[in-house]
């Protein structure tokens, strides 16, 4: 009986040519996406599975919920900035956690194995005289019980047990020692001298987390890097292996009584502690960032937006079953006869059924060959979409992978096929035998107005989810491009930003002014408008009313660099040495509104208000300056009260180059030079402010990119469906154009006549997409960009234009094939 199915199958498929070959062009497109997609799922589902017993591993994260003073200062965002101590806002979640928090777990919580980890190190090491730089995490012995990290010399029990060891990872190893063994070698940080107690395998690429090297965590307490703190969070993970049996009820319950007890003692700051799966780290919910740290170490994917990609692959695969559905049910006359003499002969309902099924699924299986070619071409292109990408994925085939493929296929062909296969199930024979050839455009059931209504709302609904893909491209294109060109209140163009690594910026910057290219030189802590961010709380007369305010550490010449408007007072007039010299401040005009400071800026110059941060606690400053209000964040976040402070030398440093240049590509390479004068180590980093800006939005561009792509597809694959329904209607009409041509019809009124139908559900597909992308962007989308410009009505009507262009094209082209045959030949074959 199968092999009947299949032989049938192929008979159908061969003697249709036209047919075929669009159901499996079409199917293929679309099904390269959705193997991109599985594969995309299996590599982050891979994350961390090389551990053993990694279902009972947890990480331990933060939620923190503020005063009720503080919450009300502290503006809402939709996304964290990076770097901001952002302990204030209710509600937050982090993925960090304090080492008092781990070493309490480990005391009060029995059969947890804890290991407590920082991901802050990063030192030059020195070797001989080889200076390389390394970069790993503080961590305690336990690390490797918890953990299934290999080691390749040593003793994992005891390698991280003193102060000042480190482990080596095989490559780290081999980049300070070579081939030989790095076991019980010295390696100088600064001024120390660190063992290694041991090497291990490299972290595999599927591990949320990643290290060169592992220096025990006593060493950082020894040089004092550790706060001890209930509340110090910082760049601190905790992890701890629970037994098999674990109740994890009572878990949390232990984590809540330790966090009842410790938060007895804060008087602002409450912090639960849950537990989040080790699974779950890769693909989960999205942490914030605490005090400069990381919101999360290794890659990240939040389960909505792989949820927004699988809705976007759902589509352009739909549209390809719509396509062999609508050509299945258009050719239904010319199956009739071999469906009647199946039934004839005893064939049931469910024979005829499964009939159409193996047909559909045949054609997904050679869609698949096709498919997996176009696979391996997107391949690379997905991977280079984003250098994060590069990071997170490798799509490599696995046996699993090609089992979920052809699973994938079978699902797809049983998709397209189910339309089909239930209406030829339920054609009665009697009907389809009985003067089969007389079952004309107006009489045949293929054709019944219940046929068509569902053909059409197939057409409909296909044409409706293209526009809606073109739309939203060009919509977002042109958006995208706005955000890029927007007025952040200051100039950013042809200004170089200088990451000094840690040396002090005095040398370097000597080095760039004697470069005539170089017109302007400032320094600063950080660079804005880039989602970058540091702040603190401040306070004007009354201490219990403080706000959080944005904050960087400039020098008396970044005003005049960037062209920020000083609305009143000057520009800093001390240059202080040291943090706790610092006396002026630069305000913006919302500090004035959020602390009633004054109406009038003037008025405002001489006023003291207090800051307190991690670093410094309640400094009196004076206001100096009155700038106008500009964009310190991204343009998704409404602008905020913002101090810009004096630059001293124990702050890290940012050195902003204005160029001045004709050959820009010539000067880099100067600047690149000088700067291995002062630093022959870290590789020269420096990117133009336009380029960071660019950068700070590449999510938003890799989107665009992903739903432009998936547009032309949709557009593909809709068009040949189109093609092919064109053609089957020219050649069921041939008759009828013939008849018509005789009487005198021109070109354009058959073009016209055949084109009709199709061009009034164009536009019904239009008057339901235009109207919902509109929507869509206004009411969801630009409202979490607060500045943005209104969508334009050309951005709604290319998508159109494109597609009743492309439509007209074939339904002309197919209408003037068949206008300009032979009136005579054509109704003598009739």
């Amino acid at each position: 009986m199968v092999g009947s199915y299949i032989k049938t199958s192929a008979r159908n498929l061969m003697r249709n040519k036209l047919f075929s070959f669009i159901s499996i062009v079409g199917l293929a497109i679309s099904m390269s996406v959705g193997l991109l997609l599985i594969a995309f799922m299996f590599d982050l589902l891979s994350y961390d599975r090389f551990h053993q017993n990694g279902e009972h591993i947890y990480r331990i994260t933060s939620v923190v919920t503020a005063s009720s003073k503080q919450s009300r200062a502290t503006t809402d965002r939709s996304r964290p900035d990076r770097s901001r101590p952002d302990r204030s806002r209710p509600g937050n979640k982090f993925a960090t956690t304090s080492i008092k928090a781990g070493k309490l777990i480990r005391q009060k919580i029995t059969g947890a194995e804890v290991a407590i980890v920082r991901n802050d190190f990063s030192q030059d090491a020195t070797v001989g005289g080889t200076i390389i730089p390394i970069k790993g995490f503080w961590a305690e012995p336990s690390l490797f019980r918890v953990f299934t990290f290999p080691m390749l010399e040593g003793n994992p029990e005891t390698a991280l047990n003193d102060p000042f060891s480190i482990v080596l990872t095989e490559t780290a190893a081999k980049k300070l020692f070579g081939n030989k063994s790095a076991l019980g070698k010295a390696i100088k940080f600064d001024t120390l001298a660190y063992q290694v107690t041991g090497v291990m395998k490299d972290v595999p690429f599927f591990s949320h987390i990643h290290f060169e090297a592992l220096v025990s965590l006593s060493t950082a307490e020894q040089l004092n890097r550790n706060n001890r703190n209930w509340t110090s969070m910082g760049a601190n993970y905790v992890y701890l292996r629970l037994p098999d049996n674990a109740n994890m009820g009572s878990i949390q319950a232990q984590l809540d009584a330790i966090a009842r007890s410790e938060n007895l003692a804060e008087e602002s700051t409450n912090i639960q502690l849950e537990l989040l799966p080790l699974y779950k780290t890769v693909v989960g919910e999205e942490f914030h960032r605490s005090e400069g740290g990381p919101g999360s170490v290794g890659p990240h994917m939040s389960p909505r937006m792989l949820w927004i990609l699988a809705g976007l692959a759902l589509i352009v695969i739909l549209s390809a079953c719509f396509n062999y559905t609508n050509l299945s049910m258009a050719r239904a006359m010319r199956r009739f006869k071999e469906v009647g003499l199946r039934k004839a002969i005893g064939a049931g309902k469910s024979q005829i059924w499964q009939q159409f099924l193996t047909e559909a699924i045949m054609i997904s299986l050679m869609a698949l060959v096709l498919s997996f070619f176009l696979f391996l071409l997107l391949r690379p292109q997905l991977i280079n979409l984003a250098p994060e990408m590069q990071r997170t994925v490798k799509l490599d085939l696995s046996p699993a992978m090609v089992i979920a493929f052809i699973a994938f296929s079978v699902t797809v062909g049983v998709i397209a096929g189910f339309m089909p296969a239930l209406f030829f199930s339920k054609v009665s024979a009697i009907h389809a035998l009985n003067n089969v050839s007389a079952w004309n455009a107006s009489r045949g059931p293929a054709t019944s107005p219940v046929h068509r209504f569902g053909r059409r709302t197939l057409v409909v609904l296909q044409y409706t989810l293209t526009l809606i893909f073109i739309t939203t491209t060009a919509i977002g294109y042109v958006q995208y491009k706005n955000i890029l060109a927007f007025d952040l209140g200051f100039n950013t163009e042809n200004i170089l930003n200088i990451n000094m690594q840690g040396n002090k910026p005095d040398a370097f910057l000597k080095e760039l002014s004697e470069m005539p290219e170089v017109t302007a030189l400032s320094r600063s802590l950080i660079v804005t408008s880039v989602g970058n961010a540091w702040g603190g709380y401040m306070h004007y007369n009354n201490s219990s009313d403080s706000a959080l305010v944005l904050t960087n550490n400039v020098d008396e010449n970044y005003l005049a660099l960037h062209e920020y408007k000083l609305i009143a007072g000057s520009n800093f007039k001390t240059r202080p040495a040291t943090a706790e010299a610092v006396s002026e401040v630069i305000v913006n005009e919302q500090v004035l509104k959020r602390f009633n400071i004054s109406n009038n800026p003037e008025k405002a110059i001489g006023k003291e208000i207090t800051f307190s941060n991690f670093n410094v606690h309640n400094r009196r400053m004076t206001i100096v300056g009155v700038m106008k209000d500009f964009h310190y964040g991204k343009i998704d976040n409404l602008i905020e009260p913002v101090a810009f402070m004096p630059w001293t030398p124990e702050n890290r440093a940012v050195i902003n180059a204005k160029i001045q240049s004709t050959n820009m590509l010539a000067t880099m390479s100067r600047i690149e030079s000088k700067w291995k004068k002062v630093d022959a180590v870290h590789p020269f980093q420096a990117q133009f402010f336009d380029e960071a800006i660019e950068e700070a939005y590449s999510e938003f561009s890799t989107m665009i990119k992903v739903i432009g792509f998936l547009s032309f597809l949709a557009i593909s694959i809709a068009s040949m469906g189109l093609f092919g329904m064109v053609v089957f209607t020219t050649e069921t009409r041939l008759k009828e154009i013939s008849i018509r041509k005789v009487m005198g019809a021109s070109a354009g009124n058959l073009v016209f006549l055949l084109s009709r139908g199709f061009l009034v559900l164009l536009s019904i597909s239009a008057l339901i997409a235009l109207p919902i992308t509109y929507l869509f962007f206004e009411n969801v989308v630009l409202t979490h960009f607060p500045y943005h410009t209104p969508v334009q009505v050309a951005e709604l009507f290319v998508g159109l234009l494109a597609v009743l262009l492309i439509a007209f094209i074939m339904i002309g082209s197919q209408t003037l094939k068949a206008a300009r045959s032979n009136p005579a030949k054509v109704l003598k074959s009739q």
